[in-house]
């Protein structure tokens, strides 16, 4: 897996109304440790905050991971409220109609999502657990 940040000036360009929700990290030592690890190795985050809860958002295109039949492949890693977001568009694409559809890849989001916390563990020396519950 090799990502590609998407910087500001190329957002537009890249956003699907596909992405969704792979797994939201309560956590928020976890929130702060990755927006500075974003931050210091990307800068500018990809889009500017939406929201009072929304702090950063920074976009990546995603190679070297089969998400046929979509051509290409989306992932976002934000913040929400005291939680981080790993969100991408992997097992969705639009259908004609531009409406959002499930693939056959769909079955696959949860393998896909632990590929990617291995990533982004190795890649920003961050550690992507979910809170064990006491």
């Amino acid at each position: 897996m090799r990502l590609e940040f998407v910087p500001v000036e190329e957002f537009y360009f890249a956003i699907t109304l596909c992405v969704r929700v792979l797994t939201e990290i309560e956590n928020p030592e976890l929130v702060a440790q990755m927006q500075e690890k974003l931050a210091t190795t990307l800068g500018q985050s990809s889009t500017v905050a939406s929201a009072q809860q929304n702090s950063f958002n920074y976009v990546f295109r995603v190679y070297e991971v089969d998400c046929t039949p979509a051509e290409e492949l989306i992932v976002s890693i934000s913040d929400w409220g005291e939680a981080l977001r790993l969100n991408s568009d992997f097992g969705w694409m639009l259908d004609e109609n531009r409406k959002p559809k499930r693939t056959e890849k769909f079955g696959q989001r949860d393998e896909f999502l632990q590929q990617l916390k291995a990533k982004l563990q190795e890649e920003f020396q961050v550690i992507l657990n979910e809170p064990t519950p006491t």
